[in-house]
């Protein structure tokens, strides 16, 4: 194929993509998104959001500030820790700080540290929102099947579990008195002649 020709993409929104000297097209460019790109101030405002419902995203606080670091792996455990986090932000002299004070802390610890701050707001702006790292689903060992087999529980704790391993409940934790009004023992003999 030689020359140009062109092709109409619609689902992507690209209207006219045109290949030249047969080259086939590869995955489409990104398209440069300025307007929608994240800023500092932008990550600052989410971050300062963050386990936070009631934040407006204007301050933020030393924990979702390390948060940030750590996702960001500014805070790396040897260059530059909590530690070195929690002295600089404690000199604010403030429990949380807006990001003009903000910017003056990572100011700070960067020349203490010796990093250069341009490289951090950098590494905060493109480190993403917040990620939940949870914990992963537990795994069955033996410890765990033992600690949870009911059949080898003793005493009052075996009086806890029917037959079948379940759980009985409030029956199990509390002795339950029987309110029915039978009497256990009692046999229905005519004790009562009749005249």
């Amino acid at each position: 194929m030689s020359g140009e020709q062109e092709v109409n993409v619609q689902t992507t929104g690209i209207e006219n993509l045109k290949i030249e000297n047969g080259d086939s097209p590869g995955p489409p460019s990104p398209v440069p998104s300025s307007p929608t790109s994240v800023t500092f101030e932008d990550n600052f405002k989410v971050f300062a959001k963050f386990g936070d419902p009631k934040s407006d995203g204007k301050q933020i606080t030393l924990s979702n500030s390390d948060k940030w670091m750590k996702q960001a792996k500014i805070i790396d455990g040897k260059k530059i820790t909590t530690t070195d986090t929690g002295i600089y932000f404690k000199k604010l002299k403030s429990l949380k700080v807006g990001i003009v004070q903000y910017k003056q802390f990572l100011e700070d610890l960067a020349k203490n540290k010796k990093v250069e701050v341009e490289e951090m707001m950098t590494k905060l702006t493109t480190c993403g929102p917040p990620g939940h790292h949870g914990v992963g689903p537990v795994k069955a060992t033996s410890t765990v099947d033992r600690l949870t087999d009911s059949s080898k529980y003793t005493g009052t704790h075996k009086q806890r579990f029917d037959e079948s391993g379940k759980g009985k409940g409030v029956a199990g934790r509390k002795n339950l008195t029987d309110d029915s009004g039978y009497v256990t023992g009692y046999q229905n003999k005519d004790t009562y002649k009749k005249n």
